[in-house]
């Protein structure tokens, strides 16, 4: 039975199995995980396994160390960290003391052959992020890979930073958008996040709600009111993307979809980011239109298109 990939930190831990149970998953490739203790002069990550010294060679840190392509900051910073395996061995150390030999590139690789590689645009899948760049976050697909989450890609509306939307170390939901030309993928979130309609029927003409201003223009204000949906009030001095602040809701327009809104309070003492709600949580998507039909403005995703044209 194939078993189930997950992100790191969500195998079975190692730390506390018996030496039947460790030789039990040796035998059979199963994924573990245990908390890296040192990354030492070997260049070789340490582990602990039931009491036993466990050693995972630089080259078995994670897939391509051993043809050069993975640096030594990628594998040092895995200290202190849980980090997924598999036994490739019981050995003796040289002092003839017993030494579990543990490989994560290999447990990469079985994650890429059996259930990565068998993914295409528009498959949703778990994530979980790792960290945060300006351009984007970078989140583990499986066993420690990393996939690309474009800070275009995270909602409809413009947020200024990737720090706007998640948080390291969230687990998160996200659909393939395609493969980079290094076979990567690239993720995105923001057709999970629901379309204008789904997102605007939350909302009442004649609420004050809380919002985020995530633009300042000449001609007004915009401010999202969910993280796929944004209004646009008058200009107001003194506001700055990022500010929370709360906002009446003047009128709502499907037809053009906008929302007219009326900046009530702007000096809110607490900074607001929105939980994201997930509107589609499974499958696959071949088209998502965040447009409504009325509207002559067209957003939307064609993940088909996608599929036919990698990279």
């Amino acid at each position: 039975m194939m078993q189930a990939y997950r992100t790191e930190n969500s195998y079975r831990s190692a730390a506390r199995l018996s030496p039947a149970e460790l030789r039990a998953a040796m035998a059979s490739g199963e994924i573990l995980q245990a908390t890296a203790l040192a990354f030492d002069t070997r260049r070789q990550l340490r582990f602990e396994l039931g009491g036993v010294k466990a050693v995972m060679p630089f080259a078995q840190c994670a897939d391509g160390a051993e043809a050069g392509t993975v640096r030594d900051i990628a594998v040092l910073t895995r200290v202190g960290r849980p980090t997924c395996f598999v036994i490739e061995g019981l050995d003796t150390d040289e002092d003839g003391a017993p030494c579990y030999r543990l490989s994560r590139a290999e447990a990469q690789r079985l994650c890429k052959a059996e259930y990565l590689d068998t993914l295409s645009p528009g498959d949703i899948l778990p994530c979980t992020v790792t960290h945060i760049e300006p351009f984007g976050a970078f989140c583990d697909v499986g066993c420690g890979i990393s996939a690309l989450l474009p800070i275009d890609c995270m909602s409809v509306s413009r947020i200024s930073s990737p720090a706007d939307r998640v948080s390291v170390g969230q687990q998160i939901l996200c659909a393939i958008k395609n493969r980079d030309a290094q076979g990567r993928f690239v993720l995105t979130i923001r057709e999970l996040l629901g379309t204008w309609a789904e997102n605007a029927a939350r909302f009442t003409v004649g609420e004050t709600v809380v919002g985020i201003v995530r633009s300042v223009e000449e001609y007004g204000t915009f401010v999202e009111i969910a993280p796929n949906l944004a209004g646009l009030a008058e200009s107001c001095s003194g506001l700055a993307p990022g500010q929370a602040v709360s906002v009446y809701i003047k009128n709502i327009l499907p037809e053009k979809m906008k929302i007219k809104l009326v900046i009530v309070n702007h000096a809110l003492s607490q900074p607001h980011r929105f939980e994201l709600r997930y509107f589609i949580t499974e499958g696959h998507l071949d088209r998502w239109v965040y447009s409504t039909p009325e509207c002559p403005k067209r957003i939307e995703t064609d993940f088909a298109v996608a599929a036919c044209n990698p990279g």
